[in-house]
């Protein structure tokens, strides 16, 4: 079993910064991949930022440029630098681990969530 507990959310003014951190433990050899997702209510949740252990970061459009992914494999960690921060970043921001089962399956692991708040 993978866990994922995630830190750093919170209420901000548009144009401020968070960073979210997560810290993955348990049976972590496995894992392909590292991200962090978004949903707002009646929305899918949706990719922001991915990274693996060999190729760059992946991002979503909208958050390009003004967010960064990294990890601190010592700490087992994973973060999201949020900067210029707009209020439709407004969301709950989601931990995610991946472990890839072959021809096009994975299974996902999830975090429980940390509000981010961006007001305007």
């Amino acid at each position: 079993q993978v866990h994922l507990v995630e830190s750093g959310g919170g209420l901000v003014q548009a144009g401020g910064s968070l960073r979210l951190s997560c810290v993955i433990s348990g049976s972590i050899s496995g894992i392909n991949a590292m991200g962090w997702y978004r949903q707002v209510p009646g929305k899918q949740r949706e990719l922001v930022a991915a990274i693996t252990g060999g190729s760059s970061p992946n991002y979503a459009d909208s958050v390009k440029g003004r967010f960064t992914i990294s990890r601190d494999n010592a700490k087992n960690t994973v973060y999201l630098q949020m900067n210029s921060l707009k209020p439709e970043d407004t969301a709950i921001y989601y931990c995610n681990a991946y472990t890839a089962l072959g021809y096009g399956r994975r299974y996902d692991f999830w975090g429980q969530g940390t509000q981010v708040t961006v007001s305007s």
